[in-house]
């Protein structure tokens, strides 16, 4: 089972995409659902909304702890907040993944 991070941005696109492969999948919110699920990906959205909405959810360090044994995929705002540091102090990267990123904007 594949969790998609469904907390903002544009998760209902890849939950689409997984139905059209056939690939079972479920949105994620809580801590707890990480349980459920053997890979995660974090979509796109907005960084700094997405950081603020992982610690209010508690997830920053359940993802980090779900990284150590699993695959997560990032795309765009979920790559930025998978990496080592970015340039936005805003923006409270996981640190599951060895790049750098200058966020635009």
């Amino acid at each position: 089972m594949i969790g998609v991070l469904a907390l903002q941005g544009d998760y209902s696109k890849h939950l689409e995409i997984l139905e059209k492969l056939k690939i079972s999948s479920c949105e994620i919110r809580y801590p707890h659902q990480l349980n459920e699920i053997n890979g995660l990906i974090i979509p796109g959205g907005e960084s700094t909304t997405m950081t603020d909405l992982i610690e209010r959810n508690d997830l920053y360090n359940n993802i980090i702890t779900f990284s150590n044994k699993n695959p997560i995929l990032g795309t765009c705002a979920g790559l930025i907040m998978m990496s080592r540091s970015v340039n936005d102090t805003r923006v409270k990267s996981l640190n599951i993944l060895d790049i750098e990123v200058d966020r635009n904007a």
